[in-house]
């Protein structure tokens, strides 16, 4: 959600802002829009000081005993003027509708560009590892161990699920329980097990709703099954206002998550990196603004750290205004290198939404001293995703043999175990 008072104060930085991001001006239909609410709000408080008046003087006229039957229609009709007013003013309007489905302006350095051609690498970390053998992608490895099978999901679930079976089911649990511990033994996050059914409420806060509704999956009760914990995370600050001790919050969690992938269609239909449900740890910070941009750098490097211990090899991309998500100002991209399909993918995405998430769910904080609030920060990125962890683990330890090494730091959530292979 966008700032009003911003748009009536900056009009042409507002729209350039949106010309960034490759969108048309606003600014006019908004101020528009904005006059004519406005106008409202003014012709309310007027009439309701006119009732006022009327009340004193049927008072009056009763005291006098005069005819009060003209005044009393007038009354009447001023009532029903303001029903009709304050019933325009509370709505959400077209004004709130224009407002929430406008995706947030980029920061100041997030290069221009209209898709990810303009990203930009900021670090690259890791060797790739060399093979004396052509490398397999990771479907391929499952099914030779005998650990994957996407035939069987596609007979109970259709295509996009995955069936995980022995130790590649042990070594998902692993990645979760690894991820998790690190970030709340050493990073500061506070463990959280949220709902993973949420309302529309929930989603219209963190910026999926209205806008992007395709892409999620709607129970019969309406409810909708989650996309990402960022949902739940997010949305424990929903309607609350916070003491500036209070800041920053830290939290993860460990949840499935379920995408519908409109607009996906003939892209990884094969294997485990586009699925309709997969599993991810996330992370959220709800920040002071001050903060929130030291706090991207470290949530990022969160996401980092996870990586360098699995010693898989990544680069950090710095998303260009055409290829960040809605309701983010500023994303990190952290791709993993994976040899079966000799490029990087995807495997983190660090995102600051400055206060476009808080205004849509009136979260805030009072500083302290100040009778004011203030919007928080917030944050979201993954910490990591299971599935595409494994993907990346699969391709960069498989062996000649089809077997999977295990990585080092793993070993120990998996009973002590180096190597899977098959028919383990």
């Amino acid at each position: 959600m966008h700032d009003i008072k911003f748009i009536r104060e900056n009009p042409a930085a507002f729209d350039e802002g949106l010309k960034r991001r490759g969108l048309p001006p606003q600014s006019a239909e908004i101020l528009k829009l904005d006059e004519e609410k406005r106008a409202q709000q003014t012709e309310l408080q007027e009439v309701q000081s006119k009732r006022n008046g009327f009340a004193k003087a049927i008072g009056q006229a009763k005291a006098k005993g005069e005819d009060v039957t003209a005044i009393m229609a007038e009354s009447k009709a001023i009532n029903e003027r303001i029903a009709a007013l304050e019933a325009q003013v509370s709505e959400e309007g077209a004004l709130t509708q224009l407002l929430s489905s406008i995706a947030n302006l980029p920061a100041d350095d997030v290069p221009v560009g209209s898709n990810e051609t303009s990203n930009v690498k900021v670090r690259e970390h890791g060797n790739k590892p060399a093979f004396a053998f052509t490398p397999k992608e990771h479907f391929d490895l499952g099914e030779k161990l005998g650990l994957m099978d996407f035939e069987r999901a596609a007979k109970m679930s259709g295509a996009r699920f995955v069936v995980l079976k022995g130790q590649l089911a042990r070594l998902e649990r692993a990645l979760a329980a690894f991820f998790l511990d690190t970030h709340t033994q050493e990073f500061g996050y506070t463990e959280v097990a949220p709902p993973f059914m949420v309302r529309d409420n929930a989603l219209y806060g963190t910026g999926q709703l209205p806008k992007f509704g395709e892409d999620l999956f709607k129970t019969t009760t309406d409810h909708y099954l989650i996309p990402t914990a960022e949902v739940p995370l997010t949305n424990l600050v929903n309607d609350e206002i916070l003491s500036e001790a209070d800041l920053p919050l830290r939290y993860t969690a460990y949840t499935p998550c379920f995408r519908s992938e409109a607009g996906s269609a003939g892209r990884d239909t094969r294997g485990m990196i586009r699925q309709h449900q997969f599993s991810k740890v996330e992370m959220v910070s709800i920040t002071h603004p001050d903060a929130s941009d030291a706090e991207h750098e470290r949530m990022t490097k969160c996401a980092e750290a996870l990586l360098q211990r699995l010693d898989l090899p990544y680069r950090v991309m710095l998303l260009c205004t055409g290829d960040m998500g809605f309701g983010a100002r500023k994303t990190y991209d952290i791709e993993v290198w994976l040899p079966g399909q000799n490029a990087y993918r995807e495997i983190s995405s660090c995102s600051n939404c400055g206060d476009f998430q808080s205004r849509r769910m009136k979260a805030r904080f009072r500083p302290k001293d100040s009778k004011a609030t203030q919007f928080v920060h917030t944050l979201n990125g993954s910490g990591l995703p299971i599935g595409r962890t494994l993907v990346a683990i699969l391709e960069n330890y498989q062996q000649a043999d089809g077997s999977i090494l295990i990585p080092e730091a793993l070993r120990p959530y998996m009973g002590g175990a180096d190597k899977i292979g098959i028919g383990q």
